[in-house]
């Protein structure tokens, strides 16, 4: 393996869809009734990209550092544990990618709001800077959160609330309705769904180094949990159209209904790397059910 083929091995890009649904979802939301720049629709997306690879990358170096990343993995084995990019030139790529959240973040508020000075904008930017300390230490630091068991709330708050309900001030500079609460919760659950179906199938390689829901509550509680979190997301989606109903095109995400009843099929009758499969699915579903939504 080369080391461009390793780099991007690393930056794990299957896992950008999950990263822009919520944002796709809440910028389709506010663009019903509010405008945005093409300008900043671009800066929106780059700032998003870049903190998933950020946190892709933090991610494999962390594991990596703490033996989690090793032979006994069940998932994919990444380019540091294969010896295909040294860990001077991984911190060097991780620096590169805070820098380019940073100036992409900042071009998306500048643009939005035409000042950093003033409460709005200065939210946004401390909002920045906790999504960049929430991607590099999931498993990077001293006592990285993910590997106490935090890891679903994290994602739950960044990749739903921050996602859906943040894309949306950016556009709008204001949440119109709590309602809105609905489609962000709605694509938090899916978010923690997709991190639960891979802690179910790294089960055996993660016990001894970190904690995860299923280590700590077992693989059939994590199951139900994985179910909770799917039906309850879909509740919460059908509610918010229900009390926004305009027309039958409202309820255009229900095609995506049998691409979840066949994740759910996968996730009971399969463990450890047979669960393989299940995670890309999660992670299309839910980014064509936030395009459909939001459309």
């Amino acid at each position: 393996m080369n080391k461009l083929k390793a780099v991007l091995f690393s930056m794990r890009l299957r896992t950008l869809p999950l990263s822009l649904a919520g944002v796709m979802l809440g910028l389709l939301l506010a663009l019903k009734t509010h405008e945005a720049s093409a300008w900043l629709i671009v800066w929106l997306l780059l700032t998003t990209v870049c903190l998933q690879i950020l946190s892709n990358l933090s991610n494999e170096l962390g594991d990596f550092l703490r033996g989690t990343d090793g032979e006994q993995r069940e998932g994919p084995l990444y380019s540091l544990a294969k010896g295909a990019i040294e860990v001077r030139d991984f911190k060097i790529l991780i620096g590169i990618f805070v820098v380019l959240c940073c100036v992409f973040g900042a071009a998306m508020i500048w643009t939005s709001f035409g000042t950093f000075f003033a409460w709005k904008p200065a939210l946004l930017l401390l909002l920045g800077v906790a999504a960049i300390w929430a991607a590099m230490h999931y498993t990077l630091g001293k006592n990285p959160y993910g590997y106490r068991g935090l890891g679903d709330l994290s994602v739950f708050i960044f990749f739903g609330l921050t996602s859906v309900l943040g894309a949306y001030f950016v556009v709008a500079h204001t949440l119109d309705s709590l309602l809105l609460l609905l489609p962000a919760v709605t694509i938090g659950c899916f978010s923690v769904a997709v991190l639960n179906v891979n802690n179910i199938r790294d089960m055996e390689s993660d016990a001894g180094h970190r904690l995860t829901i299923p280590l700590k509550f077992g693989a059939l509680n994590a199951k139900i949990y994985q179910t909770v979190l799917i039906v309850f997301a879909w509740l919460c989606m059908l509610l918010y159209t229900l009390m926004t109903y305009t027309s039958g095109w409202n309820f255009l995400y229900l095609a995506t209904l049998p691409l979840y009843a066949a994740h759910m099929n996968m996730v009971w009758k399969r463990n450890g790397k047979a669960l393989d499969p299940a995670l890309p699915l999660l992670v299309l579903s839910t980014f064509v059910f936030a395009l459909l939504a939001g459309i």
